[in-house]
């Protein structure tokens, strides 16, 4: 059985959801929209989940996007003396001319790892994210929630090593655990 301490778990939440979301439509980190009134119930939804976890957040960690932002400011009413930190290098892929295109049309070019005209590539992308996660690491011992779009879960499903490609549905709180990963983890006795 695991040790316990050794565990570095990072709690997640997609966002709730966007008109470009309930559309089918992509929307990439170089697109800045709100939640819709069905985003804010998914985030009050999860808000009222997480609340209730054990051991309690420490830490909200959100993007720099609007609908991150707002996500995370409905889940801290549910965690009123946790702090809210933004980290900008988890917004969502930028999709440039893929942006509002149909999620079904786009997927097997995402899937084939091609980079959007005037969009980030894949690897880009996954390099920024794992500089995010390494700028965090050291709040592990806070309990982190990471409030993030559906690519950044893919990409640190990535990072851990899940064997299928993650596809997280708006409002949906999961856990990575960063113990086994060597170039993204840290000591409990280091923080």
């Amino acid at each position: 059985m695991p040790d316990p301490q050794a565990r570095l778990p990072l709690r997640f939440v997609r966002h709730g959801a966007t008109e470009p979301n309930t559309a089918g439509l992509r929307c990439g980190g170089d697109l800045d929209v709100p939640l819709t009134n069905l985003g804010r119930r998914q985030a009050a939804q999860a808000g009222a989940r997480i609340a209730v976890l054990q051991p309690p957040v420490g830490l909200i960690v959100t993007s720099d996007l609007q609908r991150t932002r707002e996500t995370a400011t409905i889940i801290a009413r549910f965690l009123p003396e946790v702090p809210v930190i933004v980290e900008a290098g988890f917004a969502e892929r930028l999709l440039g001319q893929w942006n509002l295109r149909p999620i079904a049309q786009t997927q097997p070019w995402l899937e084939a790892r091609m980079t959007p005209p005037g969009g980030e590539s894949d690897d880009e992308f996954i390099d920024r994210v794992a500089r995010a996660v390494r700028r965090i690491k050291t709040q592990l011992h806070r309990r982190p929630l990471l409030v993030g779009s559906k690519g950044v879960a893919r990409v640190m499903g990535e990072l851990i090593g899940v064997p299928h490609r993650l596809e997280l549905e708006n409002g949906v709180v999961t856990e990575f655990d960063f113990a086994e990963r060597p170039c993204l983890q840290t000591t409990w006795s280091a923080l």
